[in-house]
């Protein structure tokens, strides 16, 4: 389709900028002195503070979430099976419905997994436009703690977050553990798919064209306010916030790079093997582990923060306000996402593939080295991606572990936009969109290279 490289960059926009960039973009459109809402339209009495507005950030801020985790199992399923169908009098409809629908439903279940749980431990969003009129867990639990100081009914708040939490994984795993979706066998996939006609293209299409159209929109406003005045007020142009942004910021957009360059390998890496010794192999605790595997990421980062300070202030290990703390915090937090992707992608690959390797010499770490991981590079490169975005972006957890040494542009970006500075505030955030738009390129490309090196098996 045309623009398809173009519309992926656009789609994935929204997870690669801290999470209240998007409900930021939403009041400058939307809020009392919005451009739509006060400029334009010049509504009064239009307010998006509440529900609505916290579902449409929350919307806007992690489709593209369950984009990039769908978007590797799709690209694994064969689509010689769906060619079969076609051969054999299936219409598109049903080869759809029938082979793809059910061979997709690992990384659908995932992906709803992740999006539910991050939806429900969402911070920056329901902080910024639900208001006390819709209070939300993951925000009260935050304001429990540190502005009542109230540490038991804050945990008690994020306990009773991992009930439902639990209760989906917990149906997830029961549902996928009674059937198999084995699609990636070694045989020949010189095809591809021909179930979307003409109109379904287009139609499709145009639902692309209308989010990606959303995203842009939202990330031109937080453009345009890097580069005013005063937004709301003074539209005039400036260069002072971005100047602001590499004079007294500098120090912030190292640490934060060196933190995230540091964390994202890691989680990677561990993301994978955790999910090979899942779906691969048999051992005590096998199912413990990987339900306990997610409850970090279903914990709301405030609780998370406020665990590590209390576990590592004393000895024998001391690590509050240093790097170790930070890179520890991104590594097990956003793992699940690698683990997750990982887990539904092998759920798709033959393990003869591996045991012919073995059958040939190879151990266990060369197979998992260049029979498994280049099998699930599209796995691999969504929780490396995640990973570091998440590094990049995140806030709710890294807010409780920053220090005077280590400090992150998120928390540098809250601090402007509850100091009123939403002109400074906007230049981060587009400096580090762009920061890790060049990172998903660079780490795409050497993925991509790794793969088509290790293609070539030999033992």
């Amino acid at each position: 389709m045309p623009g398809k490289r173009l519309l992926h960059l656009i789609t994935i926009l929204p997870i690669i900028s801290p999470p209240f960039v998007g409900a930021v973009s939403i009041l400058f459109l939307f809020g009392f002195n919005g451009l739509i809402t006060k400029q334009l339209l010049q509504l009064q009495d239009f307010r998006i503070y509440g529900f609505q507005g916290v579902v449409l950030s929350q919307i806007f801020t992690f489709a593209p979430i369950g984009y990039l985790s769908l978007r590797g199992v799709l690209e694994s399923i064969n689509p010689t099976l769906e060619d079969a169908a076609l051969n054999i009098g299936a219409s598109k409809w049903q080869a759809f419905w029938r082979v793809t629908f059910p061979l997709s439903l690992p990384g659908i279940a995932s992906a709803f997994l992740v999006v539910f749980i991050e939806s429900l431990a969402d911070f920056g969003n329901p902080l910024v436009l639900a208001g006390a009129a819709f209070p939300m867990l993951a925000p009260q639990a935050y304001l429990e703690i540190t502005g009542s100081f109230n540490l038991a009914r804050g945990a008690t708040l994020a306990v009773i977050l991992l009930i439902p939490s639990l209760t989906a994984f917990s149906i997830q795993r029961y549902y996928l553990a009674k059937r198999q979706y084995i699609t990636v066998t070694g045989k020949p996939t010189a095809s591809t798919s021909k179930l979307v006609s003409q109109s379904a293209k287009w139609l499709l299409y145009s639902v692309v064209i209308l989010f990606a159209l959303l995203v842009v929109l939202f990330y031109s406003v937080i453009i345009v306010g890097a580069f005013t005045q005063v937004w709301g007020f003074d539209y005039s142009v400036t260069m002072k916030h971005i100047q602001y942004v590499f004079d007294v910021g500098y120090e912030t957009v190292k640490d934060t790079l060196i933190v995230a360059i540091l964390s994202t390998p890691l989680s990677g890496l561990l993301g994978m093997m955790i999910a090979f010794l899942v779906v691969r192999r048999v051992f005590p605790g096998k199912g413990f582990m990987e339900f306990t595997s997610i409850l970090n990421f279903a914990v709301p980062g405030t609780v998370v923060g406020i665990g590590y300070i209390l576990a590592f202030n004393r000895l024998p290990l001391i690590l509050t306000g240093t790097l170790l703390i930070l890179i520890l915090n991104f590594v097990f937090r956003y793992v699940p996402v690698g683990i997750q992707s990982g887990i539904a992608v092998l759920r798709q690959i033959d393990p003869s593939i591996e045991e012919a390797a073995q059958n040939l010499g190879a151990n266990s770490l060369t197979t998992f080295r260049k029979v498994t991981l280049p099998l699930i590079a599209p796995a691999f490169f969504s929780g490396l991606v995640f990973a570091f975005v998440r590094a990049m972006t995140a806030i709710s957890a890294a807010i409780f572990l920053v220090s005077a040494n280590w400090n992150l542009m998120t928390v540098q970006i809250l601090n402007e936009v509850g100091s009123g500075r939403l002109g400074v505030a906007a230049a981060f955030s587009v400096v580090l969109v762009l920061i890790v738009l060049l990172a998903i390129v660079i780490i795409g490309g050497l993925v991509n290279r790794w793969a088509r090196n290790t293609s070539t098996i030999r033992f």
